[in-house]
């Protein structure tokens, strides 16, 4: 077999198991014991792909969810009602021939015959490969990375983060763009999925194809959606390029929900705490998480931290299942109960537990991953504050709290990733956003969704009103994509970058703007890049890794 470099392996091989074949998995003949394992199995289980998770230095999640028909009503995906014994193997190299752990996971009807394998004991700071066997069938392969030790800070960090793929509004081009990035890291910042029943919820313009089955509130529909979108050979290559972090925000359960509330109280939902609890278990089992994320009843411990050495702590945030209820009747309004003090979005126990991990890091950058546009967005010119009361605009004490406390514990490089409003953003993040000449405490980088809204279209971020009303906000744009990230000891880059369509598959990536953070210099800078050599052409796709032969010139 030729030799394959990386990209061809991390790209073509990943969606397809047979790309690589692992010496280890070569069988001369039959082997009864391996055919009883897949008994009752017509077809191939490994329909949905595999994944990685919530890496630290000595160990990561493996998952994977057998299924031989993903969009079954029952939301079981065809499998007969009895646990199997999936077996798995890691590899120290991409062809599979140094074999370093291996094991047997039992895949249970109850949990979706999802598998979740938690791995320690391995090398910090490096590459690893992984797949799944069931009988005669094969997995396809992915790529895992450990953290670097906790005293270390390993080299750059390649994190790309997304939010936002509604299945019907688009193909999911920005995933296999992101996948052919090679990060290190993946962040998903919420709605993973959605719950809308088929035509419901329109993109500009039609939807370019359709949900199964109706709106998601039972276990059944909520198995069958999740493994409609896993079933996806762009994500499956997104799942398998690196590891993820996975937080959700609405979409995964109902479209604005907060704690124990629907999004139309006044439409009250008899069943939607039932609801929310399948929910949940529907996420567990389709995520790459540890067991303490394990769904209890109605609950469901999401918020974490994942430390990447030295370098970067990620503080993963829940600003759904805590929160008190959107004010006002939510939407954009000039609503006084904004700032009421008794109001938040991560719940006291939340708070707290940020707060000191605030007091307790030692990372030369602290990530907050969460849901909801962090920095205040004013839509009104005037005296009045039109604000989104869905944001942390509509718990504007609860985040003066969390800002003042990332000041108080002397957070050397504080930075709030966002996803939820289908669009680029950058932002400066101030204590007091009432007065424009006070200082910059912080960073907000905003991914836009990789579907959701449509292709939507290429934009002057001056011509904004957000961006006149509110002079902290420094970016904005509207197409779909994500944002990759080089976190370094002395600085933060991130690309946000962009596809022109997502009505047809196949679009490629460019980088609509670069910021850079630098280090203990709170703010977002945008960057402007031009050869070092001046004869040199400007070629068309710039990415992080070009700032090693360019040089940055600030405005």
């Amino acid at each position: 077999m030729p030799e394959l470099n990386r990209r061809h392996f991390l790209v073509t091989g990943l969606a397809a198991g047979a790309a690589v074949t692992f010496p280890a998995a070569a069988h001369a003949g039959p082997d009864p014991g391996r055919d009883r394992a897949a008994r009752g199995l017509r077809t191939d289980p490994f329909t949905l792909g595999v994944a990685c998770g919530d890496p630290d230095a000595d160990g990561f999640v493996l998952w994977t969810r057998l299924a031989q028909e993903p969009l079954a009503e029952d939301g079981l995906g065809g499998m007969p009602p009895r646990p199997f014994e999936v077996r798995w193997q890691v590899y120290a190299d991409e062809r599979g021939r140094r074999p370093v752990r291996s094991g047997v996971a039992v895949a249970a009807p109850e949990w979706g015959h999802s598998v979740h394998v938690e791995l320690n004991g391995l090398r910090p700071g490096r590459d690893y490969w992984y797949r799944f066997r069931l009988g005669p069938y094969l997995s396809p392969v992915g790529r895992a990375r450990t953290a670097p030790r906790r005293d270390s800070f390993g080299g750059p960090l390649a994190m790309a983060f997304v939010s936002c793929s509604q299945y019907e509004h688009g193909y999911f081009t920005a995933y296999r763009r992101l996948a052919e990035e090679q990060p290190d890291l993946v962040l998903h910042l919420g709605d993973y999925q959605y719950e809308y029943a088929p035509d419901s919820y329109m993109a500009l313009g039609g939807n370019v194809r359709d949900h199964e089955g109706p709106e998601t509130e039972t276990l059944a529909g909520y198995r069958q959606r999740h493994a409609q979108y896993k079933a996806d050979p762009d994500l499956q290559a997104a799942h398998a390029a690196a590891p993820w972090l996975v937080v959700w925000d609405d979409h995964e359960v109902d479209n604005n929900w907060a704690g124990e509330v629907p999004e139309r109280p006044d439409r009250p939902q008899p069943d939607f705490l039932t609801r929310r609890e399948a929910a949940f278990r529907a996420y567990y089992e389709n995520m790459p998480l540890r067991r303490g994320s394990v769904p209890r009843g109605i609950g469901m411990q999401l918020f974490r931290r994942v430390r990447w050495g030295r370098m970067a702590t990620f503080h993963l945030l829940d600003t759904r299942q805590y929160r008190d209820d959107q004010s006002c009747g939510d939407g954009y309004r000039d609503c006084p109960e904004a700032v009421d003090p008794a109001r938040s979005i991560t719940g006291a126990r939340q708070e707290e537990w940020l707060l000191d991990g605030f007091h307790r890091s030692r990372a030369r950058w602290d990530v907050l991953g969460q849901q909801v546009f962090f920095a205040q967005r004013d839509r009104d010119e005037g005296p009045a504050k039109i604000i989104s009361q869905d944001a942390w605009d509509g718990y504007a004490a609860s985040r003066q709290r969390i800002t003042q406390g990332w000041i108080d514990a002397g957070v050397r490089n504080p930075v709030v990733l966002t996803g939820d409003v289908h669009a680029h953003w950058a932002s400066d993040l101030k204590l007091d956003y009432d007065d424009p000449t006070g200082p910059t405490v912080g960073s907000e980088l905003v991914t836009t969704s990789i579907t959701s809204g449509g292709d939507g279209a290429d934009s002057d971020p001056a011509t904004h009103p957000f961006l006149w009303n509110n002079p902290h906000l420094r970016f904005y744009n509207n197409q779909r994509g994500y944002v990759l990230t080089r976190v370094e000891r002395d600085r933060l880059t991130a690309d946000f970058k962009v596809v022109p369509t997502v009505r047809e598959p196949g679009a490629r990536a460019h980088t609509r703007a670069t910021f850079v953070i630098e280090d203990r210099v709170p703010g977002v800078q945008r960057t402007y890049l031009r050869p070092l050599d001046p004869t040199a052409r400007v070629s068309g796709r710039t990415t992080i890794e070009d700032t090693v032969r360019w040089e940055t010139e600030r405005p």
